[in-house]
């Protein structure tokens, strides 16, 4: 019996060696964000984004994309994430394809990190120079301290031509020229290839020793002393010596050739100033909200007053950077990302126009298979069920509101 349980033993570690060596020749292409993995109410409840836009689909090498649109940072932000009192516009690309040329939030360049008001919204813009080619699923981002990066709405944008093409000129403080795609690469290589081979030799030189098995033995049986010769403590302060010495050279040459500098710039920008948008004449109260998971459909009961002066209609619901639209009132003509975009993903079971002054209770379901695609549905999972998001509502002459809503989500598997 012994002798079948160590054969089976050896058999299966060598078909374990087996999948482990084909695993290693097999390596499928793989690339994601991780947007549908990041926590459903991170995107429900901390930055909307909507309105955006993206002015190309597809670029040359050196040519610009421009993201622009808006963003409102919720007042119902999460207890469990950090405030975005030190935020970071950014862009989700995978690797340097692009680079950032510009980035402005409320008209103000904004090169570094920003805070933001909970409650506000503010408007954005992100210029981006096309690098390397391919096609590229771009995202707008909020990078914010303790929170981590929020990630928005991505499009495919491609990028033809050769990257042998690209420059990035720029122009310095003291008036010279320099492309960064490649300024002072030689320099760079030189000194990488110093540095490494100094470490190479260093490890070279106590390689050729006795290795760990008999450093081992001749540390436990009180030998340790007899391993370290003068001559390697002599080596040892001839390496030591020779880098200080030769840091200090880098760094007095350096200097010399470089008088000016200036340091890297880290402060916080604020003052931000958001958008001055007109008050809204419409109030939602949420009576109730819940989610259907075999329909994978939100329902929601809202109380809708309407204290304007024209009728309205609820044309979009949008949460978590998806859009639900009610086509009977609104059509997506901005060329927003098809895998976000409901077009007939919102009902209502009585969406007449809302007269002035008029209170009516609708009942409103949001479906579409990205409740599951995006993993949005794990929300009723959390220990903080809530669903955020926000409503448009539109009037006979295409003026639009946007209301917020903010309320505790009920999941039914019936």
């Amino acid at each position: 019996m012994k002798t079948i349980k160590d054969k089976i033993a050896q058999l299966s570690f060598v078909a374990l060696l087996l999948a482990v060596t084909s695993a290693m020749f097999y390596t499928p292409t793989a690339s994601a964000h991780g947007e549908k993995s990041q926590a459903a109410f991170m995107r429900m409840r901390t930055i909307h984004w909507y309105d955006l836009n993206w002015s190309k689909d597809e670029v040359v090498v050196n040519e610009t994309v421009v993201i622009e649109g808006k963003f409102h940072v919720f007042e119902g932000w999460p207890e469990t994430v950090d405030k975005p009192e030190i935020a970071f516009l950014n862009i989700g690309i995978p690797g340097p394809v692009f680079i950032r040329a510009g980035s402005w939030i409320g008209g103000q360049l904004v090169p570094r990190s920003v805070s933001l008001e909970l409650g506000n919204t503010y408007s954005f813009k992100v210029l981006l120079k096309a690098r390397r080619p391919g096609d590229w699923h771009v995202h707008t981002m909020m990078n914010v301290k303790g929170g981590g990066p929020i990630i928005g709405p991505g499009k495919w944008v491609t990028v033809t031509g050769s990257m042998r093409d690209f420059t990035n000129p720029l122009t310095t403080l003291t008036g010279d020229v320099i492309d960064l795609e490649d300024y002072s690469l030689d320099n760079i290589y030189f000194w990488h290839a110093l540095w490494m081979g100094i470490g190479l030799a260093w490890m070279m030189f106590w390689i050729k020793r006795p290795m760990f098995i008999p450093r081992h033995i001749a540390i436990t049986s009180g030998k340790a002393d007899t391993l370290i010769s003068a001559n390697d403590k002599k080596v040892a302060i001839a390496f030591a010596v020779g880098t200080m010495a030769l840091t200090a050279f880098g760094m007095s040459s350096t200097n010399d050739k470089y008088p000016i500098t200036t340091p890297l710039q880290a402060g916080l920008m604020r003052g931000i100033q958001p958008l001055d948008l007109p008050e809204t004449s419409i109030t939602v109260a949420v009576e109730d909200a819940n989610y259907r998971v075999p329909g994978r459909a939100m329902q929601m009961t809202l109380t809708v007053t309407n204290n304007g002066d024209s009728a309205v209609r609820l044309g979009e619901f949008m949460t978590a950077s998806v859009r639900f639209l009610e086509p009977n009132v609104l059509e997506d003509e901005t060329g927003y990302p098809d895998d976000l975009l409901a077009e007939e993903g919102l009902t209502v079971d009585d969406n007449s126009p809302l007269a002035p002054g008029e209170t009516r209770t609708i009942n409103v379901t949001a479906s579409d298979a990205a409740w599951e695609v995006y993993r949005l549905a794990d929300l009723i999972y959390d220990p903080d069920s809530r669903f955020a998001g926000l409503l448009f509502f539109f009037d006979e002459d295409g003026n639009r509101q946007m209301i917020k809503v903010d309320a505790p989500l009920i999941p039914t598997f019936i």
